[in-house]
């Protein structure tokens, strides 16, 4: 069975609700934030109340997200948690808040409500740091940030009752920094067990393509981006290529997973036609590559959408759009409901 997941927010689809309507609904979902700056011009005891406030929200939209996503047919069972449920988690200045009792019972019960959820719902569950988490940076203080910040990710996993074993739980990076592939190896025994368990590492779409990846794949499971992969090597991989295979030979059995995105619709605008493979010469006549990084709204290219499900008999597929669920939706609908994944017509990618 394939698994196909969006990422960290809830788009509700508009019917008759008012635009305030459709905010509260999704406000119910998603997580919700504050700044540093904020929380330094009030007293102690205002941050600490606000920071507390945030995170019963973020805990209980999680639950309400994965309730909403156990009501999915099970091949739309897969969810990227956020990132951004605790609040300056692994920032120094908020250390004390997160050392107290009853703050560390709060997320543990919340945490572990979540786990036990996703669990009797069928749902893999993922996470992904952020841009900030540079964990092959050449600047020491870099890296000592960047691991607080990956195991304050290791931590919520602990807490779900993840990260007992090999990629029980998916929580991705980028191979990030100058130092590339020598620096991830020179912090790999620096990370917790339950992180080593569950960290994989993505290719890019500049510096650190699907190769660096794969040279770390004795270390942990690579997760190949195929839009990435298409804007770093100017050609869409080819499902059979052979680097595919060493790709799943990394998940030691797991099944794998990918992510897939595509550039923005306003390539239409710019007479690319929906219907039609996105050939790199010509898209760089009229644009840069750095115009391919942002993702659409929906899977508006139907050519990539068929390219796209030749991997689904062997990878779950992230889906990385800005309307979330909603686009996860309209492509299974499409291209999958009532249907294998394998033995159907689809794009060729070859040459």
């Amino acid at each position: 069975m394939y698994r196909i997941g969006f990422a960290c927010m809830y788009r509700h689809p508009s019917h008759s609700e008012s635009l305030k309507e459709l905010e509260a609904i999704e406000r119910s979902f998603n997580p919700r934030a504050t700044t540093l700056r904020w929380l330094n011009s009030v007293s102690q005891e205002v941050a600490r109340e606000k920071l507390n406030d945030i995170i019963e929200h973020n805990l209980a939209a999680q639950v309400r997200l994965i309730d909403y996503v156990g009501t999915l047919p099970e091949p739309l069972r897969m969810l990227r948690l956020s990132s951004d449920l605790l609040p300056f988690y692994s920032h120094p200045q908020a250390a004390d808040f997160y050392r107290q009792a009853d703050v560390r019972n709060a997320i543990g019960t919340g945490f572990a409500q979540i786990g036990e959820r996703a669990r009797a719902l069928g749902i893999r569950l993922s996470l992904h740091p952020g841009q900030y988490c540079v964990l092959a940076s050449d600047k020491p203080q870099v890296v000592e940030n960047s691991l607080a910040e990956f195991e304050y990710h290791a931590d919520m996993i602990r807490m779900m009752g993840f990260g007992r074993q090999f990629q029980d739980f998916k929580c991705n990076v980028h191979i990030a920094g100058r130092l590339g592939v020598e620096g991830i190896r020179s912090i790999w025994p620096r990370l917790s067990q339950e992180a080593r368990h569950c960290i994989t590492f993505e290719n890019e779409e500049k510096t650190y393509g699907v190769d660096d990846c794969l040279q770390l794949a004795d270390l942990a499971p690579v997760v190949l981006d195929i839009h990435h992969c298409w804007i770093n090597e100017d050609r869409y991989i080819d499902p059979h290529d052979p680097r595919v295979a060493r790709i799943i030979d990394s998940w030691h059995g797991v099944r794998p997973t990918m992510h897939y995105s595509q550039p923005p619709e306003r390539l239409m605008e710019l007479d690319f036609s929906a219907d039609e493979k996105m050939e790199m010469p010509a898209l760089l006549e009229t644009l840069s590559k750095r115009d391919l990084y942002s993702h659409s709204k929906r899977m508006w290219n139907r050519w990539t959408n068929l390219y796209a499900r030749e991997f689904l008999d062997r990878f779950d597929m992230m889906f990385e759009a800005k309307d979330k669920n909603l686009a996860t939706l309209d492509y299974y609908r499409e291209y999958l409901e009532g249907r294998a994944p394998s033995g159907l017509p689809a794009a060729s990618c070859r040459g």
